[in-house]
């Protein structure tokens, strides 16, 4: 059986000048189907960019990248928008919803690119809503909600176009810690429930949250593995543990 996603000995190099900057430096990832992986790194680490290439954002200077069993790094940038559409479900730090719209309107944004009739376009959102148990807000606009609530809506707005892969990138970035917590839970449900979620952060103890990390360090994946043999998370959680005591 193939993977869902593929990153194969992937290189991503960005030219400052006469100095070449290898953001990925190489790498190499398979993610199957109903995985919870989280990519983690430091600021500049690379993560953020595999993160774009996982998601059709960039593409690499080398290697290939295949999703769902297609190669697509020759894709336009139309067809790589139709990837993004039908494939993938965003959730990012900031939320990114349009002010102006409505709760139930920022969720149909998706389903109106991909050409779903409006009853349809509708239904789907009024059924992602009543996921994130928000339906009772679908009128509201994002600024009369709170942050907790705004992420519930971007993720809402994410499983709307049933996704192969949701990438949350930093998703409790802009959250304080509780409503973190919340946002963290309910991702886990997500997880399993069968969706499959890639986590980018840097932050340790939300990456201890998943079931699989990938430390990416100057471009280049240092571990990848279960998250009971990060001796980064094992350390962080061992710091946690003493000061509660």
């Amino acid at each position: 059986m193939s993977h869902l996603v593929e990153l194969k000995d992937i290189y991503k190099i960005y030219r400052m000048g006469d100095t070449e900057i290898h953001a990925l430096d190489g790498i190499s990832l398979n993610i199957d189907r109903g995985e919870f992986v989280a990519i983690v790194g430091a600021s500049g680490s690379g993560k953020s960019t595999c993160m774009n290439i996982i998601g059709c954002l960039d593409t690499p200077t080398s290697g290939t990248y295949i999703l769902n069993g297609r190669e697509i790094n020759n894709y336009t940038d139309d067809e790589l928008a139709q990837v993004r559409n039908k494939m993938l479900g965003f959730i990012f730090q900031q939320y990114n919803l349009i002010p102006k719209l409505t709760v139930l309107e920022n969720v149909q944004l998706p389903l109106l690119y991909a050409g779903m009739s409006d009853k349809d376009q509708r239904e789907r959102a009024m059924q992602s809503l009543d996921r994130v148990g928000l339906a009772d807000k679908a009128k509201n606009l994002p600024s009369q909600l709170s942050g907790g609530q705004q992420q519930r809506v971007s993720i809402a707005r994410a499983l709307a176009g049933n996704p192969s892969v949701i990438l949350a990138d930093e998703p409790t970035g802009a959250l304080d810690s509780k409503t973190g917590r919340d946002v963290m839970l309910f991702l886990q449900q997500l997880h399993r429930e069968g969706n499959t979620i890639v986590l980018i952060t840097h932050d340790n103890s939300i990456a201890a949250k998943a079931r699989r990390i990938v430390r990416i360090t100057d471009g280049r994946i240092v571990y990848d593995g279960p998250v009971e043999g990060d001796k980064t998370v094992a350390q962080h959680h061992a710091a946690g543990s003493e000061e509660e005591s």
